[in-house]
């Protein structure tokens, strides 16, 4: 892997939970396997008034349970090597007048270092301060790169509606340039996810059936086997189209959708991206219950214990009509997926934690060796998971040994964990490194953001308008409500289920 220049990571909120579980030891990983800069540092900024020794003793913690290697005496000696990097200043990030300050010993830092004025800021602070924070930084000429770059990392939620994330654009345009700007999607980090570009681009034998002659329908599902714990007052604010569908999901879909780019690089990539959002046929309000079924878990039991529903759960409102589940169908208007359905879905207490894109090839015309009508209703599958278990699976039929012409679906499968020598980094740890080489293709662009947002804003307008559209119970454990099988145009087709066992055992499937 290639070294980035020598900078300084600079972090707001560095005394939270993103800080501490994934963000530290990300870069301890990156460290490990050294492809950080000989010249670096990290200065984590909070109100929270913290010395650097105590700020890296609870670092080291973090990277002590998250880090992905951190085993033996040879890694010891590293992490005290890299705890020496990490610095802390507590100061009033709302306040402007107090930024003089923070740039002085900033600049201080960077003397000692020897890091060339190029600065990385990374947002792990409520959205409420994405506005305040670079525009504080713009002020004391924190984004000016006359002398060295400087970059911007924002986390998700890229706003809540379209208004709020045209909004925020338009502030974060005012004090940094696109180019600076890398709003950071975890999902687009992992492995399998890049993978479907190698996967489309490079294999002959599935780009030519990748279109809407060879393709009945393309299902993605992102399940969660746990429900929201004590993040139920955040989540009562957001849900699962806020939170998974608008960005994780239709992101995905844009990869899987995308034309061939005309180069590999990060303009090329997100500007197909984008056309496959905006061509996205629109639903319209009074459509969106015949598209989209929306759902939340109720109270059930699972291995024999009870569980809560999400409206017993803490900070929840008894009354909430906040969807824990979504599950959507809608169409790419283009060439190549004209009248494809795409078939989307994402929920919290489902039997497992899997994240998958589905593949749904057409079926042979002319069945000549079924022998039942189970027989003629399969059809190949390409399965791309994303998480737990990153792999590729194929289906296809083969014939069952002995007298006669009988038929089966079998898999050829491969994991990445499979690969035994071969080094599988963390989502944050790829796309932290990527941003620190300049390399902002995995990372979502403003535009694409919009044309989610706008793709998304008439479900959340026919939600809000209408209490007559349904939010259907589902038990805790299950695959969701049975309502959204009716998605699925095919009568002889439903879901596919990643578990073998559909039982409440919350156990994850092989492939």
């Amino acid at each position: 892997m290639k070294k980035p220049n020598n900078h300084i990571l600079v972090i707001f909120g560095a005394s939270g939970d993103l800080t501490y579980r994934k963000l530290i030891p990300a870069v301890f990983d990156l460290f490990n396997q050294n492809v950080l800069p000989e010249k670096f540092a990290i200065l984590g900024l909070g109100r929270t008034q913290l010395s650097n020794d105590a700020f890296r003793k609870k670092m080291e913690e973090g990277i002590d349970k998250f880090a992905l290697n951190n085993e033996g005496n040879s890694k010891n000696n590293q992490k005290k090597e890299f705890l020496k990097k990490l610095n802390y200043y507590g100061f009033n990030t709302k306040e402007e007048s107090e930024y003089a300050g923070f740039k002085d010993h900033l600049l201080k830092l960077n003397a000692e270092v020897g890091t060339e004025n190029n600065f990385i800021f990374y947002l792990a602070t409520p959205p409420s301060m994405y506005t305040i924070i670079p525009c504080h930084l713009a002020k004391h000429g924190l984004s000016n790169e006359d002398d060295g770059f400087k970059r911007l990392i924002v986390e998700k939620p890229f706003g809540y509606d379209l208004e709020t994330a045209l909004k925020l654009n338009e502030s974060l345009l005012k004090n940094f340039n696109e180019e600076q700007l890398y709003r950071i999607d975890h999902y687009l980090g992992k492995e399998t996810v890049q993978n479907l570009l190698v996967t489309r681009f490079s294999n002959a034998i599935y780009e030519p059936l990748w279109n809407r002659n060879y393709v009945s329908h393309v299902e993605i599902t992102s399940s969660e086997n746990i429900g929201v714990g004590n993040r139920g007052g955040y989540y009562e604010g957001s849900g699962a189209l806020r939170d998974m569908v608008q960005n994780h999901l239709l992101l995905i879909a844009g990869l899987v959708g995308m034309e061939p780019p005309a180069l590999i690089n990060s303009n090329s990539i997100r500007n197909e991206i984008v056309k496959v959002l905006q061509s996205i046929r629109p639903i319209k309000e009074e459509e969106v219950e015949n598209y989209v079924i929306r759902g939340q878990y109720i109270g059930s039991t699972i291995k024999g214990q009870p569980v809560k529903g999400y409206r017993d759960e803490q900070g929840v409102d008894p009354e909430s009509r906040t969807e824990t589940y979504v599950a959507m169908k809608f169409f790419i208007d283009n060439m190549r997926w004209a009248n494809v359905p795409f078939y989307i879905r994402t929920g919290k207490m489902l039997p497992t934690r899997v994240t998958e894109v589905v593949i749904h090839f057409k079926p042979t015309p002319h069945h000549l060796f079924a022998s039942n009508s189970s027989i003629t209703q399969q059809q190949n599958q390409l399965v791309i998971r994303i998480q737990p278990d990153e792999g590729l699976l194929l289906k296809f039929g083969m014939k069952v040994p002995g007298a006669g012409f009988n038929v089966q679906n079998v898999n050829m499968d491969f994991h990445y964990s499979e690969l035994a020598d071969t080094y599988l980094p963390s989502a944050y740890e790829r796309l932290l490194h990527d941003c620190m080489l300049g390399d902002s293709t995995l990372y979502s662009r403003g535009d694409a953001v919009e044309a989610a947002w706008k793709f998304v804003k008439p479900i959340q307008e026919a939600w809000k308008k209408n209490d007559q559209i349904k939010i259907h119970g589902y038990p805790a454990g299950t695959w969701g409500p049975d309502v959204a099988d009716d998605l699925i145009e095919e009568p002889h087709l439903t879901w596919r289920y990643p578990c073998k066992n559909l039982a409440n055992d919350g156990n994850y499937c092989e492939l």
